[in-house]
């Protein structure tokens, strides 16, 4: 088994994945994922990103080899303690998942309710986010009247309100205009600057050269390239302006 680099926030030893009794969709990833980094997941469609992303923010297991978040075993870790977990990753989804009859500003604030944080601290964090990702206009806004870019912006709202130490993205420029797809891209750079890992899957290779400090994991067929040293080495790190806090 490989050694642990020091500082990982997530590590995968020898981690392959199948559907049932099929063949593997995911074969022989071993990686590192260190915290402030940003990270870009491409490859073609049907090459298992979404199957990977899934891994990373727990929502499958593997039917091999090891993972370890933050450094837990998120294998063997007992099932009472795996929401602990998961609230340390946000989760951006390309269809939104947004609660249809809540308002803009309910949909951020659940996580924080289903967390138990009181009501009086909900109001302010919420309306700051929202600011944030530029919606203070929309703020009473439900989903039906949002536009896709309005309602990305509201999902990773949602995802980052918990202050996650990884933010996952599945696709998330893919149901919006180019113009719309760097804002979005800009926000997870702003994010990333505050100290948050950051994996964004994309199939859009435009979008590969807009952050030029990312790390690129390329997969094809279910297994991983390296072509930016994405599994080896840790990121550059950088300064966090004050402009980008939330």
């Amino acid at each position: 088994m490989s050694q642990a680099a020091e500082g990982e926030i997530v590590h995968f030893d020898n981690v392959g994945l199948r559907y049932g009794t099929d063949r593997e969709v995911l074969s022989d990833l071993s990686f590192t994922l260190y915290p402030g980094s940003f990270y870009f997941l491409t490859g073609a469609s049907g090459a298992g990103k979404t199957s990977l992303l899934k891994l990373l923010y727990l929502a499958l297991r593997p039917s091999r080899g090891m993972v370890r978040m933050f450094g837990a075993d998120a294998i063997t870790l007992p099932r009472e303690q795996m929401p602990a977990l998961r609230r340390r990753i946000g989760v951006v989804f390309q269809d939104f998942r947004l609660v249809q009859h809540l308002s803009a500003f309910d949909n951020v604030a659940l996580p924080l309710r289903v967390a138990g944080v009181p009501e009086r601290d909900i109001e302010k964090p919420v309306a700051d986010m929202l600011e944030w990702v530029g919606l203070t206009d929309r703020i009473a806004a439900r989903p039906a009247t949002l536009s896709g870019g309005e309602q990305q912006r509201v999902a990773i709202a949602r995802a980052v309100i918990g202050r996650p130490e990884i933010l996952v993205a599945d696709e998330p420029t893919g149901n919006v205009d180019p113009d719309m797809a760097i804002k979005l891209l800009r926000l997870f750079e702003a994010l990333n600057r505050l100290g948050t890992t950051v994996v964004v899957a994309t199939h859009d290779v435009h979008l590969l050269k807009k952050v030029p400090e990312s790390l690129i994991m390329r997969l094809d067929k279910g297994r991983l390239s390296d072509p930016t040293g994405a599994l080896r080495y840790p990121p550059r790190r950088s300064a966090v302006p004050a402009g980008d806090r939330p």
